[in-house]
């Protein structure tokens, strides 16, 4: 795994805490605040992937 992989996935995971949490004390900014930062932790894993696929293409 590269740093993009491991930042990605835990943006992601704090995205969904911070979703949930936003959802129990029914504030919809901290919710969509959340949903936002799981999509970039999304992306930023996806770059990660991406990059060790062309790296691992490369090396061969």
């Amino acid at each position: 795994m590269n740093k993009d992989q491991v930042k990605g996935s835990l943006k992601d995971a704090a995205g969904k805490v911070q979703e949930t949490t936003g959802k129990v004390i029914g504030s919809n900014a901290q919710r969509l605040k959340g949903m936002k930062k799981q999509v970039e932790g999304k992306a930023q894993k996806t770059f990660g992937d991406i990059k060790k696929v062309v790296k691992d293409a490369i090396n061969k």
